[in-house]
């Protein structure tokens, strides 16, 4: 956009290094090359009572990551997946989770498997797409987050499940209350691994994968490798298998993305405000950089008259869960959000994405650009710079 660059100072935050040049690209209009597995679900190599339910959801072929990861998965392999987001990495790891439960339900009627994510919402989401695809087989699952009552979860830990699924905070919390033993897990999952790997959740990881001493299968799956990881994952992973699938296009590849340089002098909210007001922009999700700048940037937005609602972290889960659902049914224009909504989240028909503030790293730009320009279609991606 044509707009100079005004120098702006923030409070403290650290200085992105990412560079504005890699933010602006224009979409292309790519013929859509959709992976066809030449297997159908019906003949995959599980039991009929999984197929029936994959089925029932709706399920006609696997997608790529799903074809090119079970077998490995059944046999037992450590892996490495990565695959862009929407392509059905949950359905990959989970698939094979269920029918190795359903071969050893009545020997193993506890703890078998522990899937760590980063994010309350994307915990959640596994949760309700296990249950899903297990419906009516006696296999019961644990979702542990944040922003909820700890007691009632201490409850929940008395009965046995076969699957846990958490953000590390919490099942570490459970952990030191002798209410859950990483023990008792045979297989660890880390879903979106590269942020379950960085500095913000590095020493709870290594101490989780530490104590999980009888683990004899481990997979990693996520959108982007950091290649600073790589140590880190040879020592998680034994012998595994690399997979690496495209749906036929970059993420980006449908996406518009540009940058916005204001002018000497102009407000930034009230250029902001001006996007807004533009009725292509019905369903944006806005980044900011910290809890409460995403708190008062959503607070001008509806003084301001402009529908808007907010996930962050000081939020409780219910009041993030509402905020989510009004994003998805239509009845707010604006989510604004910090770096939690990039990880997880599946809301269709999102026209854009703002971020307000440079984000730290290309890879977090990438996570966050994703939620837009989904399903075959178009998406616009807009960044603030200084």
């Amino acid at each position: 956009m044509n707009k100079k660059s005004q120098h702006r100072r923030g409070s403290g935050r650290k200085p992105s290094t990412l560079d504005p040049a890699l933010l602006v690209k224009k979409a292309k209009a790519v013929e859509e090359f959709k992976y066809q597995a030449k297997r159908s679900i019906q003949e995959l190599p599980v039991k009929e009572a999984l197929k029936a339910r994959l089925l029932r959801k709706g399920f006609i072929r696997p997608t790529e990551i799903q074809d090119k990861t079970l077998e490995f998965l059944l046999e037992g392999r450590d892996l490495l997946g990565i695959a862009q987001t929407g392509t059905g990495k949950t359905g990959a790891f989970l698939i094979p989770i269920i029918d190795h439960l359903l071969h050893h339900k009545n020997k193993r009627p506890f703890e078998h498997t522990l899937i760590v994510v980063p994010t309350r919402e994307l915990a959640l989401q596994v949760d309700e797409e296990f249950r899903s695809m297990t419906k009516g087989l006696r296999l019961f699952s644990a979702c542990f987050i944040g922003g909820t009552n700890i007691k009632k979860d201490m409850d929940i830990l008395r009965r046995p499940s076969h699957v846990v699924i958490g953000t590390p905070g919490r099942l570490l919390d459970l952990y030191k209350r002798g209410f859950l033993d990483f023990k008792g897990f045979d297989v660890l999952v880390l879903d979106e691994f590269d942020r379950m790997l960085d500095m913000g959740f590095a020493k709870d990881m290594d101490w989780i994968i530490g104590e999980m001493a009888n683990r004899n299968q481990t997979m990693l799956f996520s959108a982007t490798l950091d290649k600073s990881q790589e140590n880190r994952i040879a020592k998680i992973l034994h012998n595994p298998v690399h997979i690496k699938v495209s749906n036929g296009y970059s993420s980006g590849d449908r996406i518009e993305q540009d940058v916005i340089r204001l002018d000497r002098g102009e407000d930034k909210f009230s250029a902001l405000c001006d996007l807004l007001d533009n009725d292509d922009f019905s369903k944006v999700l806005l980044f900011d950089e910290t809890k409460h700048r995403v708190s008062r940037l959503c607070m001008k937005l509806n003084k301001r008259g402009i529908k808007s609602d907010q996930i962050q972290g000081n939020k409780s889960q219910n009041a993030r869960q509402k905020a989510l659902k009004s994003f998805r049914n239509g009845e707010i224009q604006v989510l604004v959000a910090t770096d939690v909504a990039a990880r997880g989240i599946d809301v269709d028909d999102v026209t854009h994405v703002i971020n307000y503030q440079l984000p730290q790293t290309y890879d977090s730009y990438i996570h966050r650009i994703g939620r837009t320009g989904r399903a075959g279609k178009a998406g616009m991606a807009l960044t603030f710079v200084a």
